[in-house]
């Protein structure tokens, strides 16, 4: 037998006892673990409350109202709570966002935009919006009714009218497409809104007549944090033990230096137990005087409780939660506290990017869901009362190529008017001003950036700045007030011989001071 045959018969049979040994003692499944995955004796009490309901199922009325009315107290009660709230509804609703109609129209864009600037002012909407964003973060969720108001001061009488959450609710058990007020169709877009027409807690005997309004003239402004989610949960949820912590450590802390501070003198010896002081009632208590000399008894002294709170780690303490409170809304501890004394310029510029990127985000999402659709009708029953009249064509992007009527005309109107706009909002300021102004320069002299783009991240309207800065030129040249209309005003000089001298160089002079000369008189001439 060859060795090629041996060496392939051995390898066969390594490989037979092989199979033979595995059938004997079966291969072992090796699974992959996941730390968190693992429940023990240690961390079972921590994952106690762990569930798999749904985003619905988890966030019953019962619970949603005990979120609120405790997101309600802490805002109430809390300095640093209400702060937090009344920074982020300044931050992003600030003066309330000015209307910029996009259509082809110019006229026509400026006589809606003024229009709609009266009827914002007439129905307050900034102040509106405020309280809808505040709302959101103590209720999760902010409703509002787009009504008829004949008393409105403005020809359009269409109002926005606020609702607390808590009178949307069912009136009868939840059926099968409704959620808790909220009735949905089958593609999961909601229909109509039941609204109790008084509060649950405005007195103690609630009546539960409801009346229903169309989805169409609801808003519903929440985020939705899981997919699925109908309602909302209020912003500072995961902060409420946290405000609590905060509030019961401040006032541990105030007790106990109020308890040192209540005692004005103690009386002490360092003699033994019926030693050689004078022997005092014990726990006794000395009524004293403002400004006086006393004596002490034989062996005693006067000493005073060293207060011991609030420690060196108070402050740093307090930062530290707030700075946890702060994180789940996106706000840094800085302007949570208002305090960035202990920031440097880089830092506190770092903190505010991303805070400013969260108001934006806030901005958006307020556009798309209460200012598009308030304006849609607003806009519709504007045309409908003939406050203006939409000009042919304006809305070229919803016009089609051969001409013809398109048929329900007036929702493509609303939609073609509300995707024609955008709206503004009041510019962020910078800390430093001048660096952020060569830095827009700089930008729009590269071409990646312009002016449109600039003077919306100061809550401006390019147009309006080009419009303000012709009529100041304008009245600036009246008044003979800029460079150039100066220079133009004065007459021109005489043209001179050519043996004549120029009086203001000097034929001797040589050098910079010549060459300086020249050049003067060679910009005067260009000027001339």
């Amino acid at each position: 037998m060859s060795k090629d045959k041996k060496k392939k018969k051995r390898k066969e049979e390594a490989r037979q006892q092989e199979l033979q040994a595995q059938s004997r003692h079966p291969p072992v499944t090796i699974r992959l673990k996941y730390d968190a995955a693992q429940t023990t004796s240690e961390n079972i009490r921590h994952w106690a409350m762990a569930d798999n309901l749904s985003a619905d199922g988890s966030l019953t009325p019962e619970i949603r109202r005990t979120l609120r009315n405790r997101a309600r107290y802490e805002i109430a009660n809390n300095a640093y709570a209400k702060g937090l709230v009344l920074t982020l509804a300044a931050t992003c609703i600030g003066t309330g966002p000015r209307l910029q109609l996009l259509s082809d129209d110019e006229n026509f864009n400026t006589v809606v935009e003024t229009e709609f600037v009266a009827w914002a002012e007439a129905v307050r909407l900034s102040e509106r919006l405020q309280t809808l964003r505040m709302a959101k973060i103590a209720d999760g969720e902010a409703f509002a009714a787009i009504l008829r108001n004949p008393r409105l001061k403005h020809p359009v009488e269409i109002d926005l009218r606020a609702i607390e959450a808590d009178r949307i609710t069912s009136p009868y058990p939840t059926v099968s497409n409704e959620v808790d007020g909220i009735e949905y169709d089958t593609f999961g877009n909601p229909i109509q809104y039941h609204v109790s027409s008084e509060h649950p807690g405005d007195s103690s005997v609630w009546y539960g007549t409801f009346s229903n309004i169309a989805s169409e003239y609801m808003i519903h402004w929440y985020r939705p944090d899981r997919p699925g989610q109908s309602r909302g949960l209020p912003e500072i949820t995961p902060a409420l033990p946290l405000f609590a912590q905060l509030r019961r450590y401040t006032l541990a802390v105030l007790a106990a230096a109020e308890t040192a501070a209540d005692f004005a003198a103690v009386l002490y010896t360092d003699a033994p137990a019926n030693g050689e002081a004078q022997p005092l009632e014990p726990l006794d208590i000395v009524a004293l005087e403002k400004r006086m000399a006393t004596t002490l008894p034989d062996g005693w002294k006067l000493g005073q409780i060293r207060a011991e709170q609030p420690n060196t780690t108070y402050s740093e303490f307090k930062r530290e939660i707030l700075g946890e409170i702060g994180r789940c809304m996106q706000v840094p501890v800085n302007i949570l506290l208002g305090d960035s004394s202990k920031h440097n310029y880089a830092s506190g510029r770092l903190d505010h990017q991303t805070f400013f990127k969260s108001i934006k985000g806030e901005q958006t999402s307020c556009e798309q869901i209460v200012l598009n659709p308030v304006f849609d009708i607003w806009y519709r029953e504007a045309l409908r009362i003939g406050l203006f009249h939409e000009p042919r064509n304006a809305f070229s992007l919803y016009r089609k190529t051969n001409g013809s009527i398109l048929s329900q005309r007036n929702n493509l109107v609303n939609r073609a008017a509300s995707a024609s706009c955008c709206w503004f909002w009041d510019g962020l300021e910078h800390v430093d001003p001048m660096k952020e102004a060569k830095a827009a320069a700089t930008r729009i002299d590269a071409r990646t950036s312009n002016l449109a783009i600039e003077c919306a991240k100061q809550g401006l309207d390019w147009e309006d700045v080009l419009n303000q800065a012709a009529k100041e030129e304008e009245r600036m040249r009246v008044l003979k007030l800029t460079k150039q209309e100066v220079d133009t005003s004065i007459p021109k000089p005489k043209r001179r011989k050519k043996n004549e001298k120029d009086s203001e160089i000097d034929p001797t002079d040589t050098g910079a001071d010549a060459g300086q000369a020249r050049r003067a008189k060679r910009k005067r001439s260009e000027d001339a």
